[in-house]
């Protein structure tokens, strides 16, 4: 299968609020060529392209380590357990994933920390959960029509095919250096955003030099010279992995619950200029009619109603009685800063590479751009 024709191989593996999915922007494609070390044969940066874009992943297993240093507030880890989801914590720190890939309905990925491990498995159209510390499992059958979980970038190609997915004239597109992901020899190619006001200053994505699969990515802020966001693999193995890696089988004592049929989880992490999200200001997102977007490329904003879950902690309203800690995530969203101008009044939320502002008259506005640009938007 292509590997950027699969809605970004393992997408559906971790559907948290991230909000780090990075936008693709467009590409004046340069032709420089990639560094000595190791020595490859020069590729331009429109060949690499094609060459992603072309490429066919049949199988994959391996371990990913997932970097965050967002600037964040410890706001992430305390909204992951006020709204059940541990894999939020995702969004800061560092993780160890091991993901199994064994074609379009099969995969599998595994979050071990100190605390237990957490499964997420796919086998045809049977999703399974797992958690090991309270020895808890859901099961959902995914809809006929295949359209099942938000994304969130769980590996390499996940962040790349987002990143990459409206590429036009906003963003300059150069080979970086040669290295080495994963004991794989690999190109680089390098996304720099044409729009200043953007807070991201470049994305960087490590190709492997023979299969053409991405092995890491990385996000830079602006002014940093380290990243505010990687997934790399550090070990990855091409063969298919066996059937029996996506079979779940309960362990003694554990308590399953079935989900309901017509349950989708929601678009968690859908960010400005993702797949689906609209191009032009005042755009709607097809999947969300009450999701709208303003700006294009690098500094689009996104703008939607606060979930109901959420709305004690900015708008005042009342958090609806069955949301799963709801008092928690209140106070957690109580606890960010209070600002307010011509537009109207909220709190804020500010990192490294994005800003989320919630409006107390119950709206959500998110972006990879300065507080500022929010502020703009909201007067909309």
């Amino acid at each position: 299968m292509s590997v950027m024709k699969n809605r970004a191989v393992l997408r559906w593996l971790v559907p948290v609020t991230a909000g780090v999915a990075v936008i693709g922007g467009g590409a004046a494609v340069g032709t420089f060529a990639a560094g000595a070390d190791p020595a490859l044969p020069p590729r331009s940066a429109a060949q690499l392209l094609e060459d992603l874009r072309t490429s066919r992943l049949d199988g994959l297993s391996g371990t990913v380590v997932q970097r965050a240093d967002l600037g964040l507030p410890p706001i992430a880890a305390l909204a992951g357990q006020a709204t059940g989801n541990q894999l939020a914590g995702l969004v800061s720190g560092t993780h160890t994933l091991r993901v199994w890939y064994g074609g379009e309905d099969r995969q599998r990925l595994a979050l071990v920390d100190t605390l237990g491990e957490q499964d997420v498995l796919r086998n045809g159209r049977d999703v399974w959960t797992w958690n090991s510390r309270e020895n808890t499992a859901v099961h959902r059958k995914l809809p006929a029509d295949g359209k099942d979980l938000a994304s969130a970038p769980a590996t390499p190609a996940d962040a790349t095919e987002q990143a990459l997915a409206a590429i036009d004239p906003t963003t300059a597109v150069t080979v970086g250096r040669s290295a080495t992901v994963a004991g794989r020899d690999v190109y680089e190619l390098v996304l720099t955003p044409r729009d200043k006001a953007s807070l991201v200053h470049q994305v960087r994505i490590a190709l492997d030099a023979k299969e053409h699969v991405p092995l890491r990515f990385e996000v830079l802020a602006d002014g940093a010279d380290e990243p505010a966001f990687e997934v790399a693999f550090t070990q990855v193995d091409f063969r298919t992995p066996d059937a029996d890696q996506f079979r779940f089988n309960p362990p003694p004592g554990v308590r399953v619950t079935e989900a309901p049929a017509d349950e989708r989880p929601g678009p968690a992490g859908r960010m400005p200029g993702a797949p689906g999200a609209g191009k032009a200001t005042g755009g709607a997102d097809a999947d969300r009619p009450d999701v709208r977007t303003v700006g294009t490329g690098w500094t689009t904003v996104v703008v939607a109603k606060l979930d109901e879950a959420l709305g004690a902690g900015a708008g005042g309203a009342k958090a609806g009685k069955d949301a799963p800690d709801a008092e928690m995530l209140s106070r957690v969203l109580g606890d960010l800063p209070k600002v307010s101008g011509d537009w109207g009044s909220g709190r804020l939320l500010s990192g490294k590479l994005f800003s989320v502002l919630l409006t107390d008259d119950g709206r959500v506005l998110a972006g990879l751009v300065t507080p500022e640009r929010l502020y703009q938007a909201a007067k909309g």
